[in-house]
């Protein structure tokens, strides 16, 4: 089938459709970040989104469209959006707090609509310690009863290095739509530090087992590990359960970010089918080298007790970082769908969104590349520490940030399973960039290139915080053969600059220095 790119404005968001899986842009409204979605399966065109700080999207035509409001809340509405909808329909949207009267991030706020998300509670809250702080909640929903569980980090105080002060992960409950909260449970064994590093411990994210178990494993100083409860959290277990070490911790190095994490997710197949009551738990980590960022998974077939060795989810041999993962079943078919951002196509920063699927209980992975066009993230703009996905007998939505000139926007895709092919190896690619030379330079670079099939080309000088500087040649046919491409850099200042090569819809960047 061929290829094909359209731009296509609907009702003030961008599509940009492909042969396989239509990118939408959500909004670039506000520098949005670490997105959040689902959807209401009694009513699948229904989907909830929402991103730093405060907004919240709306879509009921299965993403297509999406209309955006901002939130607001007298406890403040501080980023770390998670969004939820119960089985009676209504739309639950938690998040950090800045409160005018207390102090910065001290609980967990969870608002609620009864009407689709056009109108919002002030919030509930739960969490509330003293000047203690509340971060990274997530939040679970027990479809049989509509209960909703969350489970966060409490610091005694936010980034310190003081011994003194340490973290933990705390669970509580509402029984009553999030009107009110039981009182918070720690549920880890082991402490961790306050610095908000590998040693603090976080990433707590609850799932629900098929019997109402509450799952739930975290990221810290002794690596990832797991815990639960039988009797709807008001119990745990004596001993957290060791899942697996952390090569390098959860908190590693990416190239323009100027953070990122490996933080575990977890879920639970509740389908009915082959691998139901399968409990998987999904993270990234360095275990291959500081350049080479891998994304991972681990199951249990008995309750948590005992765990698979780490699998890994992409499928490529590059080398090169796979990061910010996360994990959804479909509790209709049963599969396991997975969203990550890639580098495998690319020798720089350049950055694609791809997913996985998983037909046979994380047995086998099928990548395939979701983004029409890469991005070139900066460190000047945070650019959030999480993706999300939701999957419903296959409506699958991935939600990711891209940047672009240091704006972030975030967007999803319409994933068309039964269109799914593997994505090419990165040694396929129609087209490779070489190292330039003399580097630096002050007067002239020679820029060698090489293409492998017929290939309409552009070659671009950009910043490093991604601002076009000069386009060198456009949409430039070249057939099979080596190339080299002189470029007069004399009228441009010292500095340090990104050539990027784009063809065939794949972007590769080398880094260039110019001096004076």
């Amino acid at each position: 089938m061929k290829k094909f790119l359209t731009l296509l404005i609907l009702v003030g968001h961008c599509l940009l459709l492909s042969a396989q899986h239509p990118n939408i842009k959500i909004s670039g409204q506000s520098d949005p970040n670490e997105p959040s979605i689902t959807l209401d399966p009694k009513h699948p065109n229904r989907l909830l989104a929402g991103a730093n700080l405060n907004s919240v999207y709306m879509s009921s035509d299965t993403g297509l469209t999406w209309t955006e409001l901002p939130l607001t809340s007298s406890y403040g509405v501080w980023g770390d959006p998670c969004v939820g909808i119960d089985t009676t329909g209504a739309y639950y949207f938690l998040h950090l707090s800045n409160p005018s009267s207390g102090t910065w991030i001290d609980r967990i706020v969870c608002q609620k609509s009864l009407n689709q998300g056009q109108n919002w509670s002030d919030g509930s809250f739960t969490g509330l310690n003293n000047t203690k702080a509340q971060d990274k909640q997530w939040l679970a929903i027990n479809r049989k009863t509509n209960e909703l569980f969350i489970t966060w980090t409490e610091f005694d105080k936010y980034g310190s290095a003081n011994p003194q002060d340490s973290s933990r992960i705390l669970f509580s409950k509402s029984s009553d739509g999030g009107l009110t909260w039981s009182v918070p449970l720690r549920i880890n064994k082991i402490s961790g530090d306050c610095v908000d590093s590998d040693n603090t411990v976080e990433g707590a994210v609850p799932a629900i087992g098929p019997n109402g178990e509450v799952y739930v494993a975290w990221a810290g100083p002794q690596g990832l590990l797991f815990d639960r409860s039988t009797d709807g959290g008001l119990t745990w277990l004596s001993e957290d359960i060791k899942v697996d070490d952390i090569p390098g911790g959860w908190d590693y190095p990416i190239g323009g970010l100027n953070r990122c994490d490996g933080l575990p997710v977890t879920t639970c197949d509740l389908s009915g089918g082959t691998h139901h009551g399968t409990i998987y738990i999904n993270w990234s980590d360095q275990r291959n080298g500081a350049t080479n960022t891998d994304i991972w998974l681990s199951k249990s077939t008995d309750g948590g007790l005992h765990w698979t060795p780490a699998a890994r989810v992409n499928d490529d041999n590059s080398g090169r970082h796979q990061f910010l993962t996360w994990m959804a079943v479909d509790q209709v078919t049963g599969w396991l769908w997975f969203v990550f951002y890639d580098r495998r196509n690319y020798n720089g920063n350049a950055t694609d969104v791809f997913m996985a699927v998983s037909k046979d209980g994380g047995a086998t992975f099928q990548n395939f590349q979701v983004s029409t066009s890469a991005f070139l993230p900066t460190t000047n703009q945070f650019f959030g520490d999480y993706t999300n996905l939701v999957a419903y007998n296959n409506i699958v939505r991935p939600i990711w940030t891209r940047m672009d000139v240091k704006k972030t926007s975030v967007w999803t895709a319409l994933i068309q399973p039964d269109a799914i092919t593997a994505t090419r190896q990165a040694d396929e690619d129609s087209i490779d960039l070489q190292n330039s030379y003399p580097n630096p330079a002050n007067e002239e670079v020679w820029i060698p290139f090489k293409i492998r099939r017929r290939t309409k080309v552009t070659m671009q000088i950009i910043t490093t915080d991604a601002k076009l500087v000069r386009t060198i040649f456009a949409d430039r046919t070249y057939e099979y053969g080596k190339y080299t491409e002189l470029v007069d850099v004399r009228g441009l200042p010292a500095n340090t600059y990104w050539v990027s090569l784009t063809g065939n819809e794949k972007v590769l960047v080398l880094k260039m220095v110019v001096v004076k």
